[in-house]
């Protein structure tokens, strides 16, 4: 079994390419609204933790959070990296302390907050279904 390792010059490349908006799992939920008839804005700016989607008039936010990025509890979030193993432990548990911080100042203000996990978004029926019942559709 052998593992790539990236030089460090590599690793730089292709963490700037991670993309921080539009990405798959944003478009997945973007377009499942969209054929909810449910209109939205995007970036969330000036709100705590920059919702991906913010629908002011319903009084509800969504993130859409990468399982890796995040630490979400399946089996892609659950994976450890093996280079600089330290590092990331402590970037996604800061993650993790932001996100929480975020969701509650948005509840302390009124609003109404939906993760949804990239693992969540294979079964487009059940995105739908969850996304009614959020939005009381």
């Amino acid at each position: 079994m052998t593992t790539d390792v990236f030089t460090p010059e590599k690793r730089s490349a292709v963490m700037r390419r991670v993309k921080g908006r539009d990405t798959a799992p944003e478009m997945i939920v973007r377009r499942a609204l969209r054929a909810l008839g449910v209109g939205y804005r995007l970036g969330g700016a000036g709100l705590p933790g920059r919702p991906d989607v913010v629908m002011q008039g319903r009084g509800a936010v969504i993130f859409v959070h990468g399982c890796f990025w995040h630490g979400h509890d399946c089996a892609r979030g659950a994976r450890q990296p093996k280079a600089n193993a330290d590092y990331w432990r402590a970037k996604i548990g800061r993650n993790r302390a932001r996100d929480h911080a975020s969701c509650e100042a948005l509840a302390a203000d009124g609003w109404r907050v939906l993760t949804l996990w990239e693992c969540d978004l294979k079964d487009l029926g059940a995105l739908s279904a969850r996304l009614r019942s959020f939005l009381t559709l």
